[in-house]
């Protein structure tokens, strides 16, 4: 788990004013807080969590001396403006639970002979803190015309530390052949062949 540093945040302080000099408001909610507590960190850190994580990601806020294991539950951000608008972090509790996703990375989708259709992109779960998992990766390099694959299918899935929010059964991704493929997607038989 990664580490970034924050600094406890004026809350009368405006948000787009911080934005200006280069802070992204944040904050820290939930497991063993009294209340949630408005924190603030540098653009740059912000930049760099923003390129290296993703929403579910675990890492650690250093804030006054104190660590907090968090999850990243929303990073928020302006397109327009190329601008981290707020970062919302989750407090997490040895032990207990927490609600995570899964993002599915499909790895060498080139090499995939028939058409791929990626049918889910993130698996929702629950794990404790260090079961929890932000990314699963596929690797579709020895995958034939026909295959089909699972929630269940994946091994990272088939831990008993971790509590699926969908069905098993549900299929991430299948290849068709090309032939069968068109077919499906306009109705009307490929009679060029």
């Amino acid at each position: 788990m990664e580490a970034i540093q924050a600094k406890m945040r004026d809350v009368h302080a405006k948000a787009k004013q911080l934005r200006r000099s280069g802070i992204v408001p944040c904050s820290i909610y939930g497991a063993g807080l009294e209340e949630s507590l408005s924190i603030q960190v540098s653009s740059s850190d912000a930049r760099q969590l923003k390129r290296t994580k993703r929403t579910g990601s675990l890492v650690d806020v250093l804030v006054e001396k104190k660590r907090y294991h968090a999850l990243i539950k929303d990073l928020d951000y302006n397109n327009l403006n190329d601008e981290i608008v707020h970062i919302s972090f989750q407090s997490l509790e040895k032990g207990k639970k927490a609600n995570g996703v899964a993002d599915i990375i499909l790895l060498n989708k080139d090499k995939v002979q028939g058409v791929l259709e990626q049918i889910q992109m993130q698996i929702p779960h629950a794990a404790e803190p260090e079961y929890l998992l932000d990314t699963v990766t596929v690797d579709l390099e020895n995958c034939s015309v026909g295959t089909v694959i699972t929630v269940g299918d994946i091994p990272e899935f088939q831990n008993d530390n971790i509590e699926l929010h969908t069905d098993p059964g549900n299929i991430v991704f299948r290849i068709s052949d090309k032939k069968r493929a068109t077919t499906q997607l306009t109705g009307v038989p490929d009679l060029t062949e």
